[in-house]
């Protein structure tokens, strides 16, 4: 598609999720010093903290990890089961950590994500099908205290991730969401790839809250393998494994409308890829990253990308 428009400010970063990595202890996950020389050999300027356990959380050694390669601490993803009551005292354990690790290298932006539900997961996708959560005010009060520490104890900016199969996965959870927390305690992180599977159109989400929106993912979904998993109700992990979120460019999301929505608001802030993929499918996850980097330059997404180029 042809992009007319000038080229963004945006710096661009990438996750350990886009080689497969979700939890810190799934031994299937690649080596921590790989992931970090892939994504700086693909041109990246910056890396997600990832789950804890998979980084160094030794200030020292995340530092030099970091550091060593040019790479800056962009953020970190909380994914947790904040709809939980029973793990509220693991979800507040892992807030502190998580952003003691952040403040190690000055990073300040801390996402939440509701992590990932048994009785979601089946109608990930399906709004309409999907189970609603049964206490939204002791859900929304739990958010509030994960945003009250972080952005109280740590001074981060703290901003929420719709996630497929989680509480918080569609439209109108969003929007409840925000309005239960205020503006000085919690942004939105609006992430293409999630609004797409959701049914949500990320560019007009981007402009309901552009006041509110620090941080940005940028992921794509593949039409034909999105039809097939909402239709044969297959779960959220084996449609990552199947190419749900496919190389930026070759799905549904409407970059170019993104691109400008962004500009119309001025947004300086990171854009990070993230590109979810099973660590035992993902075959070469850093040809996926150079390829993710290239589009979004051709695109004029990323800093220094030309002006009118092609993508």
């Amino acid at each position: 598609m042809n992009h007319e428009s000038s080229s963004s400010n945006i710096r661009i970063g990438n996750a350990p999720c886009s080689w497969g990595v979700e939890f810190g202890d799934d031994p299937r996950n690649p080596a921590w010093t790989q992931v970090l020389d892939d994504a700086r050999d693909a041109g990246y300027q910056g890396m997600e903290l990832g789950p804890l356990g998979f980084l160094p959380e030794d200030p020292a050694a995340l530092t030099e990890a970091m550091q060593s390669r040019g790479l800056t601490l962009t953020a970190a993803v909380m994914f947790r089961p904040v709809h939980d009551p029973a793990r509220r005292d693991e979800v507040l354990d892992v807030t502190h950590r998580t952003c003691r690790s952040l403040r190690t290298l000055g990073a300040e932006q801390f996402v939440i994500i509701d992590s990932i539900a048994a009785a979601r997961a089946p109608t990930a996708g399906r709004p309409s099908e999907a189970e609603r959560h049964p206490d939204w005010d002791g859900f929304m009060r739990r958010l509030r205290e994960i945003c009250e520490i972080a952005a109280g104890e740590y001074g981060m900016t703290v901003s929420l991730h719709a996630h497929a199969a989680g509480y918080l996965e569609f439209e109108d959870e969003v929007h409840r969401a925000m309005d239960a927390i205020p503006a000085s305690l919690l942004g939105l992180c609006v992430d293409t790839g999630h609004c797409e599977y959701a049914g949500t159109d990320p560019v007009q989400l981007y402009r309901t809250y552009a006041e509110r929106v620090p941080y940005v993912h940028f992921k794509d979904v593949d039409a034909a393998v999105r039809e097939r998993v909402v239709t044969n109700r297959i779960g959220f992990y084996d449609a990552c494994a199947q190419g749900l979120f496919c190389n930026l460019g070759d799905g549904v999301v409407d970059f170019a409308g993104f691109r400008d929505a962004l500009g119309e608001h001025g947004y300086g802030g990171w854009g990070t890829v993230e590109q979810d993929c099973d660590p035992q499918a993902a075959a070469a996850p850093v040809d996926d990253a150079r390829a993710n980097h290239d589009f979004l330059r051709r695109a004029g997404l990323a800093d220094g990308a030309a002006s009118g180029s092609e993508a």
